[in-house]
């Protein structure tokens, strides 16, 4: 229950960072932008999160969370003209990685911004 009212919550930031801007922008741009509303709703996250990789008991490396909010919603977010599958793989991935169970893929590049976003559980 806390992830569908917290996934709410976050997805009414992104859609008044969407009013505000508009499409077209850069991703960083719109990172920016939501991690000052989350702050004014005060929402707790990390942005550019470090995930460390490990294969074989071997750190082979970084990925980097766009945000994690609340140590619980991976979210990660993107601008781009057409939507790919692969992003959807890359957010489960994190979400499998970091061993979270729920993440959102925002796509800011939507003229109507609910189209642009996924919800994604393990």
């Amino acid at each position: 229950m806390i992830y569908k009212g917290l996934t709410e919550r976050i997805i009414a930031c992104a859609i008044e960072v969407h009013r505000e801007l508009g499409p077209g922008l850069l991703e960083s741009i719109y990172e920016s932008a939501l991690a000052v509303e989350l702050f004014q709703q005060g929402i707790r996250f990390a942005r550019q999160k470090p995930l460390p990789v490990t294969y074989k008991g071997q750190s082979v490396g970084d990925f980097r969370i766009d945000l994690l909010v609340e140590d619980l919603i991976v979210v990660e977010l993107k601008s781009v003209e057409r939507n790919d599958p692969l992003f959807e793989a890359q957010l489960l991935s994190y979400m499998k990685l970091g061993g979270y169970n729920v993440g959102l893929l925002v796509d800011f590049n939507s003229m109507l911004l609910a189209k642009g976003i996924k919800r994604l559980v393990l």
